[in-house]
């Protein structure tokens, strides 16, 4: 069975990543050869992003949930995302850095299996519960409920230093050409990118990972890979 190193590149924001995730999960049960580092890629890092790119905040909070959100529903396997229980929120829609760092507080006490077990949390807070994972309350939660030390967690949460690792994945993004997430990363230089399905939508199948898998266990036995 072919070993690898796989980067993940996600953020608690992405619809999309939640169902990749899921997926990615499952691949790895399957192939427990395959060791998953997970990458931050926070698609908003200031609370100003989407004042910029939207007319008001409103607006940007109901295009994200009811279009993007929206879609990504259609390819669930199970109903998880819930755009009309966060049209009924009063908060704005919230921005990456907070549950960001989050994940990389989580990484700090429990390392690659406690960044995904609290990023899975918190996606769960932000697409299906429809809270506030810019609230460090919210974020707080997750932690307890995942496990970890959360007197720990709290105290790496607000240390500068996760901005720093986060801004390190981000170079690491750049340097690989990541425009979008989710996206898997073998080795430092095997792509797999989501297949397109809406307009900002790009999903990770359970087929797309098995075919990408394959190709690379070819190409490792032809000494391309």
């Amino acid at each position: 069975m072919l070993s690898l190193t796989v980067e993940f590149f996600h953020d608690v924001l992405s619809c999309w990543c939640f169902n990749a995730s899921e997926r990615v999960r499952a691949f790895v049960a399957a192939h427990p050869q395959v060791e998953v580092i997970h990458r931050a890629w926070p698609l908003g890092t200031d609370r100003t992003l989407f004042a910029r790119l939207f007319p008001d905040p409103q607006a940007a909070k109901h295009e994200i949930v009811l279009q993007h959100w929206g879609d990504a529903v259609r390819v669930e396997h199970e109903h998880r995302i819930r755009p009309e229980l966060m049209m009924s929120r009063d908060f704005e829609y919230p921005y990456s850095m907070p549950a960001q760092r989050g994940c990389k507080a989580a990484e700090k006490q429990a390392g690659q299996q406690g960044h995904w077990d609290f990023f899975d949390r918190a996606q769960v807070a932000h697409l299906s519960d429809c809270d506030n994972v810019a609230d460090p309350d919210v974020l707080t939660r997750c932690a307890r409920d995942v496990g970890l030390d959360v007197n720990a967690w709290l105290r790496d949460f607000e240390d500068p230093q996760r901005d720093i690792e986060i801004g390190v994945d981000l170079g690491i993004a750049r340097a690989y050409g990541v425009v979008r997430v989710p996206i898997l990363i073998a080795e430092a230089r095997a792509q797999l990118h989501g297949e397109p399905w809406s307009t900002f939508g790009y999903r990770i199948t359970a087929e797309r990972l098995d075919g990408w898998y394959a190709d690379l266990a070819r190409a490792r036995q032809t000494g391309r890979f």
